[in-house]
């Protein structure tokens, strides 16, 4: 489990795009698990984890594109 103590999407994605899959945890977000190299929505989600998700998912495909 990876612990980022501030939210930078393209860090995260990073990380997440990397590894492929496993849990980390953003100070201020939550706990996230991330399987096929994308970030999933929490279980009890609320609107800033389905926020974080898209932002960091996105960067992972703007990862992929390169």
């Amino acid at each position: 489990m990876r612990m980022f103590k501030r939210y930078m999407p393209k860090l995260v994605a990073k990380h997440v795009s990397r590894l492929f899959s496993g849990r980390v945890y953003i100070d201020g977000r939550g706990g996230y698990e991330f399987n096929n190299g994308l970030l999933l929505v929490p279980v009890k989600a609320e609107q800033r984890h389905y926020q974080t998700v898209n932002e960091v998912n996105q960067e992972i495909r703007r990862i992929r594109v390169y």
